[in-house]
């Protein structure tokens, strides 16, 4: 009998076998979910073994971001559009240095790509960077288990690894960790700091203001939309110290999105709460937005089956418009939906949701009323997805600016010499 531990410690880079899309497609595999849901199909990518959090994406498009979005680090995506693949990969979309999704799961994967910016196949790519992945699957009935009975541990084994007994691949993905209390911001983060320069996106002149940005799993377009708006944005990573911060002088500060479960952001908490204290204006998005509930005192808590797709309507509170949305989101800030409240860390004042999911009533938006701070659940950054939130790149410089004009009015009459009349 197989051991479960040799199942799991059958690695990608050993199993890689296929060094084709075609002979990958004649291999079997199969998806085995932690509640001894079993699907068939055949590879799709690298052969071997992939175990992590099966979860289900709902874009049409977009493909290339989805799986190198760090966000979907240890995640199994499962994509609900039918056809993927078809239009191949190439060097503009990837939003990271690399494919960041533990396996990919899809129904008709496209035998050849068919696009003018298409560089290399799918399934090429997948195989050379060692991702695996199953094809041939009912996509439709895996998300409706997903749906119905929360998103769960899985795995996907082809090759040498899907030969072993149904019950050791089962006791393989149960023996794997869970995304709760997972800590994986740190893993998908740069090492070192680096600056993106306004000037470099189209922007003629001087930068209008400078943030400091922590990547928590940072997408490639979240910078750049800072830039093209004349933003220097210094990216710094996830371990970086309020000293840190304080080194690039900035006028703002911005959290991004990331994997991993918020109640294990402890050190990123601590750092926001010491910019709160400074007074830096504060932007986050996704991950950002769960750090930022828990600095005011909210707490978290995990979505059954989360949010993600291109597609999420999200209600703004104060206007009453409807934006659609690219989110993808496992957990969610527990704070309450009726008006403006009183932070649980009573000295950051007021705070009131300022966003809302249409679909489930999810805290998608949070802005505090007495110090200058928000962020929002969803990716206004737009890649892939539609551009309704945008506006929130300028909402955010006009928080700085607003703050940059207090700064000097309040040093100007910090300096003006004392007379009768302003003694």
């Amino acid at each position: 009998m197989t051991d479960p531990n040799e199942v799991i410690e059958k690695t990608v880079t050993e199993a890689a076998e296929p060094a084709t899309a075609a002979a990958a497609a004649s291999t079997p595999a199969v998806l085995v979910l932690e509640d001894g849901r079993i699907f068939r199909g055949t590879s799709y990518g690298a052969n071997g073994t992939a175990l992590g959090e099966a979860v289900f994406a709902t874009g049409m498009t977009g493909y290339q971001e989805t799986i190198t979005d760090p966000s979907y680090a240890r995640q199994l995506v499962v994509q609900t559009a039918p056809h993927i693949g078809n239009t191949g990969v190439n060097s503009d979309d990837a939003e990271s240095r690399r494919i960041w999704v533990a396996g990919y799961i899809v129904r008709d994967a496209a035998r050849r790509p068919s696009n003018w910016r298409s560089e290399r196949s799918l399934d090429d790519e997948l195989v050379e960077q060692g991702i695996v992945g199953i094809q041939g699957v009912d996509t439709r009935a895996i998300t409706r288990h997903l749906r119905e009975h929360k998103t769960m541990r899985a795995g996907i084994f082809s090759g040498d690894a899907a030969r072993a007994t149904d019950k050791e691949l089962v006791d393989a993905v149960l023996a794997s960790a869970p995304m709760e209390g997972s800590r994986l911001a740190e893993e998908v983060s740069v090492d070192a700091a680096y600056t993106v320069e306004p000037k470099d996106f189209g922007w003629d002149g001087e930068p209008r203001f400078s943030i400091a940005a922590i990547d928590l799993g940072i997408k490639r377009m979240t910078p750049v939309r800072f830039a093209e708006r004349g933003v220097r944005v210094h990216v710094l990573p996830a371990t970086a110290t309020l000293a840190d911060v304080k080194a690039v002088n900035p006028d703002g500060f911005f959290m991004s999105n990331g994997p991993g479960d918020p109640a294990t952001a402890d050190n990123q908490v601590k750092l926001l709460r010491s910019v709160l204290d400074e007074k830096i204006p504060y932007f986050g998005i996704c991950f950002g937005n769960q750090i930022l509930g828990r600095a005011l005192g909210f707490g978290t808590y995990k979505l059954r089956y989360g949010h993600r797709g291109l597609n999420q309507p999200v209600m703004d509170r104060r206007t009453g418009k409807v934006e659609i949305t690219s989110q993808n989101h496992g957990f969610a800030v527990d704070a309450p939906l009726d008006g403006a409240t009183q932070a649980p860390e009573e000295r950051y004042g007021r705070v009131e949701v300022s966003h809302v999911s249409l679909n489930d009533d999810v805290v998608e938006g949070l802005s505090c009323l007495d110090i200058p701070a928000f962020s929002v659940q969803y990716h206004p950054e737009a890649a892939a997805g539609p551009h309704d939130a945008a506006y929130l790149f300028d909402r955010f410089i006009d928080l700085m600016a607003d703050a940059s004009a207090k700064t000097e009015t309040d040093t100007k009459t910090a300096t003006e010499p004392k007379t009768e009349d302003n003694k």
